[in-house]
């Protein structure tokens, strides 16, 4: 009897706020060493585990409800969210197609048409000359327009990881999208005084909707359980692809039928959609499941126990390891991944309007549609990726570092070869081309499931952060390539120019895989775990002193 009643009195206890010396992780151990001093054995693993001194039973994963849970709902206002800061992000560059006098770019391409001959495929009327607007831009100067955006993109995110990391991430994102809105809705004003104005509102887009991602980032290290943690954070971002896939077409109709004499709309539209959301996050959206209204126990208990080893602090008071953080070659894995992968994203997202209606010669309303061809797919691709690389992990096919590779090479290595040959297809070969472009583009979706989720396997804790600082260093080539696509389309936007883009593009992707396959991690490293390290240490020091009382 006496066996049973001290049995239960050890695991009831776990229960009660106690006021005594020892803290509440330091009780826990000591009361599951009594119990194997007594009976020489462990207690059963219930278990109890412990978050910010408050005990937090550990939930079955099969147990807890996924299609109509929290976590669940946060991915898809944020699927949401990022459907709007990729429509603000890339609706100038279907627009400045619109909004740019075409009379003095196409003086420059006399030779072009000869290219195609008389039977090429050309679905380009009378309607270029309207639709091609009165602003006298040259491609150098739409270049560095579009790539003006990436100034900004660069300077905001390992501010607003360090930021969302000590306060949450919901506020950050929040007020970022408010200052988008704004922004967006400025742009045809700006335009209008001058190009440097309208760079500098680009610039300022760009600070607010970098601040997203490691936002985003740092929420979901608090969110995700490590187990379905690809699948939510690549429904989330692929939220991108859909704004894409949306903005592209709605862009390409707006441009030619919409109010405020056409390609204004574009940036009214996406701007107040962008400032809708932003209400909406606000009042739905808590930073951590411990502070959200509408959970349930079980789910919370779940996600909180799931991340337990994870470092995640929600006191403000988590010291960054900077140094370490900066001489890990995890960390530069991603880092180059991330630089690699933007380098051909950015070629293609602010180049295939320009693309498709100079090189392939679709008009302006078949422009919107097929420059959303390949996102469509994308999207796809990265939905089922995530999926496919959970269902690899849960079932121990392959480690999370090996998996992570997989992903990130094959979402590199196929691209690189779409690229390649579609260099060699010129406007009479309408069909292959857009095949090749589709294929080039959503397979890059698989790296989803690969480098972009890596983050989080490492350092949930500072996810955010290491997001913010891979993000950045990757949006200097979203400046740098569009200047760089400019000047060597300069002179006739031929087959053979476009060849040298899509082939700089290739060998990046390919050198990306190689780096990322030799120098990356799947295992949480030791600087983001640390903590844990020392707590283990503590309640060793105190298990050793328990001893000798006794």
């Amino acid at each position: 009897m006496l066996k049973y009643l001290i049995s239960f009195l050890c695991t009831t206890l776990s229960f009660s706020h106690l006021t005594t010396p020892l803290g509440t992780a330091e009780w826990s151990f000591h009361r599951r060493e009594i119990y194997q001093h007594l009976f020489g054995k462990s207690m059963a693993k219930e278990s109890f585990d412990l978050k910010d001194d408050v005990k937090v039973k550990s939930a079955n994963s099969d147990n807890v409800p996924f299609w109509f849970s929290s976590r669940l709902g946060l991915a898809f206002i944020g699927f949401l969210g990022f459907i709007n800061v990729y429509a603000v992000r890339v609706n100038l560059s279907v627009a400045i197609v619109c909004m740019v006098n075409q009379s003095r770019t196409d003086s420059n391409n006399t030779e072009q048409s000869s290219e195609c001959g008389a039977g090429a495929y050309r679905n380009e009327t009378s309607d270029q000359s309207p639709l091609g607007g009165y602003l006298d831009w040259d491609k150098t100067t739409q270049g560095t327009i579009l790539g003006s955006f990436f100034w900004g993109y660069l300077i905001g995110q390992v501010p607003a990881g360090w930021i969302a990391t000590k306060f949450g991430g919901k506020w950050v994102y929040a007020v970022t999208m408010l200052v988008s809105s704004v922004a967006t809705v400025l742009t045809p004003l700006m335009s209008n005084f001058s190009y440097i104005a309208l760079i500098v509102v680009r610039v300022v887009l760009g600070v607010a909707t970098g601040m997203t991602f490691p936002a985003m980032h740092t929420i979901w290290g608090r969110w995700a359980p490590p187990l379905e943690r690809t699948k939510l954070i690549t429904f989330t971002y692929a939220g991108a692809q859909v704004g894409i896939v949306l903005t592209f077409p709605l862009s390409g109709m707006l441009c030619k039928y919409g109010f405020a004499e056409g390609w204004p709309s574009i940036f009214y539209v996406t701007g107040i959609a962008c400032f809708i959301w932003s209400i909406a996050w606000i009042l739905l959206v808590s930073d951590d499941p411990s502070k959200h209204k509408r959970i349930s126990k079980i789910e919370r208990d779940y996600i909180i126990s799931s991340l337990k080893n994870s470092k995640v602090s929600n006191s403000g008071t988590l010291k960054v390891p900077w140094l370490r953080i900066f001489t890990s070659m995890p960390v530069w894995a991603i880092v180059v991944a991330n630089i690699t992968s933007d380098w051909g994203a950015y070629t293609l997202l602010t180049n295939i309007p320009t693309y498709i209606n100079e090189v392939l010669k679709f008009d302006i309303t078949s422009n919107g549609l097929v420059s959303a061809l390949p996102y469509i797919m994308f999207w796809l691709v990265i939905n089922i990726g995530g999926w496919l690389a959970d269902l690899i992990r849960k079932k121990e096919l392959l480690s999370t570092g090996i998996t992570r590779k997989v992903f990130t090479a094959v979402g590199k290595i196929a691209p690189a070869v779409m690229l390649i040959a579609l260099g060699y297809v010129d406007c009479s070969q309408p069909a292959v081309a857009v095949g090749l472009l589709v294929f080039a583009v959503s397979l890059t979706g698989i790296q989803y499931s690969g480098f972009l989720v890596n983050h989080v396997d490492i350092a949930p804790a500072f996810a955010g952060i290491l997001f913010g600082i891979s993000n950045s260093l990757a949006a200097v080539t979203g400046f740098i390539s569009p200047v760089i696509v400019g000047v060597i389309t300069e002179e006739r936007q031929t087959r053979l120019e476009w060849q040298i883009v899509f082939y700089i593009a290739a060998a990046i992707y390919i050198f990306g895989a190689i780096f990322f396959v030799i120098f990356a991690s799947g295992e949480l490293q030791s600087w983001s775990a640390e903590k844990e390290k020392d707590e283990e240490v503590a309640l060793k020091d105190n298990k050793e002193s328990l001893n000798q009382d006794i």
